[in-house]
């Protein structure tokens, strides 16, 4: 049984951060932008797919095929596209209200490509 449906409610980030922190709910946080933003800032865990890949038919990483995804993106608009096309194509997708931006204001940690404290661009 899956915890998504087809055109779901967004989620906030601290929902966002719930779902997908440790394996209570087993969820995939998909962060769909761009490799500098995803260089510079990201969700420690998190797994990357930028849009733009997914758009030209690129594959979702091996983990997470066949998970329920959390899709966030900057502010949450690519995301809100990204989650309507992998549910396109039969994902269980679901995004992030105001993104990363979001998440950083609500206080959840963000690292850089080193693990470092990031920042969001």
């Amino acid at each position: 049984m899956s915890l998504f449906r087809k055109n779901d409610a967004r989620l906030s980030a601290d929902e966002a951060r719930s779902r997908t922190d440790g394996d209570r709910y087993g969820e995939i946080l998909l962060d769909v932008r761009e490799e500098s933003e995803w260089r510079a800032g990201h969700a420690p865990g998190a797994v990357h797919a930028p849009l733009t890949g997914l758009v030209a038919g690129a594959a979702l990483p091996r983990v997470a095929r066949r998970r329920a995804l959390v899709v966030i993106c900057r502010s949450g608009h690519r995301s809100q596209q990204a989650a309507k096309l992998l549910a396109g194509r039969g994902a269980d997708a679901v995004d992030v209200r105001g993104g990363m931006r979001a998440w950083a204001a609500a206080g959840h940690p963000v690292v850089d490509e080193r693990g470092n404290r990031g920042s969001i661009t």
